[in-house]
């Protein structure tokens, strides 16, 4: 912790090998810890080791595996475990060239980057030369990294502890926007809601081999995504990742203080740690500073561009998720009385690819008592399907628009989500910009969409059979 209440010294400094060493000389420790820092310490590792410093926990050579996208790829083969085709590009002939090979969409971003800085989905030749002569730094040393991107894949977290022999798995995160969001922006839920028992094994099963094979002591983060119902490898952190506080939190297990144990020489085994069932629901939400940013367009990517996060807790996911954006400053719309006329303004891309999930938004808004406006496009949509919808003006098709609704605070929630493509519809950017400006609550995914009207529906239902609010505590003594 940086909190000079919390160690029994601290030092800040930055992060770097010679700044260590400094300190390191100075009050000679018995080791370092290297997996609390994030990414940084992990890239100075093996210096420091090379200057005669104890490093904790598991060993450089690990790290180093887990680091390196080829020898990671390689362990992944030997253990005959699933990963989505990459590769790596210096130009736009080679990555053209695997791009035609892997088939689009591809993921791409530069080497050696933090929160998902420069990444980007990419669908066709055109936006790809686009990318890649705007790719600045580009050496055989440092390339463009290359993957297929999985469509409307499930992606999911697991962190791990274990004592370089044995892997014990708290939790398994299931995220509630499709993969394509960075994992710090996209907002979570333990215990998973709609992964398929089987999956979940597997995902449990590839932990612990990755785990055992690369000798992890202390933490692991492993993210995986399901397509199809086939579950994929996308990477491994041989570190803590942002999600430990959710996972020590939501199951009563203090994550921190048990991979320190372990990293000092406790068995897993003399720690006592078992499975434990969670009858209730930790929903995680990012918070996004969008409202410092009044002119950015309030998308969420493979970019991370949040600055915080909070945790939402209930007796059943949807409580917990409303709960979450409560929090998070993006509080949702109560369901309107009899006597009240809410609106909610929908505007759609891609309706037919997640058809089941966009009515059921619609019909559970219905139910709910909203007026459902829409532009022309998801208005018919709905129409077609038996879900009445108003038509509202497109912006320049006459007044007034969607932005005067938006202005003159007539709805209470925009749900607008971009094309699948680079650059994004302005209509639909200048929309989500005057929900920021006027302070609309607004969501930009269908999956996050289904989740807020279903906590909605919570709420009008009961709170789900909540009674009040209860500690942290009353919800751990729960736990079985």
């Amino acid at each position: 912790s940086t909190d000079y209440d919390t160690s029994d010294k601290l030092y800040f400094e930055p992060v770097t090998t010679e700044d260590v060493l400094q300190i390191y000389e100075k009050e000679k420790p018995y080791g370092i810890i290297v997996q609390f820092g994030g990414q940084t310490p992990l890239n100075i590792a093996r210096e420091l080791q090379e200057n005669g410093v104890n490093i904790l926990g598991t060993s450089i050579d690990s790290i180093d595996i887990a680091e390196d996208r080829d020898l990671f790829r390689h362990m992944m083969e030997k253990l005959n475990i699933p990963m989505p085709e990459s590769g790596m590009a210096v130009d736009f002939d080679e990555a053209k060239e695997l791009a035609d090979k892997i088939g689009y969409p591809i993921m791409i971003r530069p080497s050696f980057v933090l929160g998902g800085r420069g990444m980007e989905v990419i669908y066709d030749e055109k936006t790809l030369k686009e990318y890649v002569e705007k790719a600045v730094g580009v050496t055989p040393d440092r390339p463009l990294l290359i993957d297929r991107f999985l469509k409307n894949a499930l992606e999911c977290e697991a962190d791990a502890l274990a004592d370089s022999t044995h892997v014990y798995i708290p939790a398994v995160m299931e995220h509630v926007e499709l993969a394509g969001i960075h994992s710090g922006d996209s907002a979570c839920v333990i215990p998973p809601v709609s992964i398929p028992a089987d999956n979940l094994a597997t995902i449990k099963e590839y932990t612990k081999k990755i785990a055992e094979s690369l000798h992890v002591c202390g933490l692991m983060n492993m993210q995986y995504a399901i397509e199809d119902g086939k579950v994929y490898v996308i990477e491994a952190n041989p570190r803590a990742s942002r999600t430990v506080p959710l996972v020590s939190k939501v199951c009563d297990t203090q994550m921190a203080r048990l991979a320190t144990r372990m990293m000092l020489g406790e068995s897993l085994e003399s720690l006592g740690l078992k499975d434990k069932v969670i009858p209730y629901f930790g929903a995680k939400e990012a918070v996004l500073p969008w409202n410092r940013f009044p002119g950015v367009d309030p998308i969420l990517g493979p970019e991370m561009r949040s600055t915080g996060e909070v945790l939402g807790l209930a007796a059943n996911f949807p409580l917990a998720f409303y709960k979450a954006q409560e929090a998070a400053g993006s509080e949702l719309p109560h369901a309107p009385a009899a006597w009240e006329n809410k609106k909610v303004l929908i505007s759609l891309s891609n309706k037919e690819s997640q058809k089941k999930e966009v009515l059921t938004i619609g019909k559970t808004l219905k139910d709910l008592g909203f007026t459902l406006i829409g532009t022309q496009g998801t208005a018919d949509f709905y129409n077609a399907n038996g879900i009445k919808c108003e038509v509202v003006n497109k912006i320049g098709a006459g007044r007034p628009d969607v932005v005067d609704l938006i202005m003159n605070k007539e709805v209470c929630l925009v749900i607008n989500t971009p094309k699948a493509k680079r650059n994004y519809a302005e209509d639909r950017k200048t929309i989500r910009k005057a929900c920021l400006k006027y302070k609309v609550s607004y969501i930009t995914t269908i999956a996050g969409a289904l989740a807020a009207v279903k906590g909605i529906e919570s709420v009008k239902n009961g709170n789900g059979g909540e009674g009040g609010v209860k500690s942290l505590q009353e919800y751990h003594s729960l736990i079985r």
